[in-house]
């Protein structure tokens, strides 16, 4: 007699037919310690994300066993902090690596719908003038209200093979071009460009230029290095400095410079998705940027709750900008006079 042959869904048999929740993990069951070493981030965080996101979460499913919130967070902050969907993470938690990659992209899209609200420029005079003070106190550049630059990040070859993706070193990547503040507190970050695009053409195309200048930020001024072009918005170092001014003018933008490559330091260290030590990300062109953007909105979310990531170790390797700089001269007359005036009201 023949024995009909049915294939089992291993998870129907343990959870049962019905609209569940998979409590798999509990966070009360488990030390600070460990929650840090597996997913990167204290208790409190990831209860202030399960607060934070859990409504679009649980959001209604076809499926027949929805997973819990808070098994979302912890499957996507163990993607982003270690850049493996191996199975220990999986076991961890008590998913498969297809439910890994699913609650990875439900919680990138979450957190890339609330970008907007964790990443912008202050408003209100008193924020911007602590701003400007606070990048005063590293080294005496006044008028500073973000530093700005691109970095890197790999991703696998498209489809399509889209050779605009390629970036000097043959390599495919995203350029994501970032403003942040002296505390390595994102205040901008467009992290869709191809990778053949040069820093100084991002900038040209990005929303932030548009911003900067329709906006009229005429009290102040980014902090760019020599792959941009000198705006009236936008302060580069002299291509050849000859007077003592000039050299401490350098000095002081140089030093106030590095916060941004501190920060992206600082970023690839906690978020080991985006440092290519274990490979590059795995996705379409999109939703590789969606995954950096989320990364972004995490690191604002974690310096407003106190984690220093400064003190973060820096691991992997780095795609740093990777511009030969061409000795440009700006062609803006009105941006070479104020950067004159500063030269002769601040560092004569």
């Amino acid at each position: 007699m023949a024995v009909p042959i049915a294939v089992l869904d291993c998870d129907l048999l343990l959870y049962g037919r019905g609209h569940r929740t998979l409590d798999r993990f509990k966070l009360e069951d488990v030390t600070d310690e460990y929650l840090v070493s597996t997913y990167g981030f204290p208790r409190q965080f990831i209860c202030y994300l399960v607060d934070l996101l859990g409504a679009t979460l649980s959001r209604p499913t076809q499926r027949s066993r929805a997973i819990s919130p808070e098994t979302q967070i912890l499957a996507a902050l163990g993607f982003y902090t270690s850049g493996s969907f191996q199975t220990r993470m999986g076991d961890a938690i008590g998913i498969s690596q297809a439910s890994m990659s699913r609650c990875v992209a439900n919680v990138t899209e979450a957190l890339v719908e609330r970008a907007s609200q964790f990443i912008h420029f202050p408003k209100d005079e008193a924020t911007v003038q602590s701003l400007k003070d606070d990048f005063y106190g590293l080294a005496g550049m006044p008028g500073v209200l973000g530093v700005v630059d691109c970095t890197h990040v790999a991703i696998k070859a498209p489809n399509a093979e889209d050779l605009s993706y390629v970036n000097r070193k043959g390599l495919h990547s995203l350029n994501c071009l970032m403003v942040c503040d002296s505390r390595g507190v994102l205040l901008s970050a467009e992290t869709h460009w191809p990778g053949s695009l040069p820093d100084c053409t991002v900038l040209e195309q990005a929303a932030l230029t548009s911003q900067f200048e329709t906006e009229l930020h005429k009290d102040g001024w980014l902090l760019g290095d020599s792959s941009f072009l000198l705006r009236t918005w936008l302060m580069t170092p002299l291509h050849i400095p000859e007077t003592p001014a000039e050299y401490r003018y350098n000095m002081a933008h140089s030093a106030t410079h590095n916060v941004i490559e501190r920060t992206f330091r600082t970023i690839r260290s906690r978020f080991r998705c985006l440092d290519a030590s274990k490979g590059t990300l795995q996705y379409s062109p999109e939703k590789s940027s969606h995954i950096i953007l989320a990364c972004c909105v995490l690191h604002n979310i974690s310096l407003q709750h106190g984690l220093d990531v400064w003190s973060a170790p820096a691991t992997g390797h780095m795609e740093q900008s990777e511009e030969e700089y061409e000795q440009m001269e700006s062609v803006d007359s009105e941006a070479c006079r104020v950067r004159q005036e500063l030269l002769l009201t601040h560092f004569s």
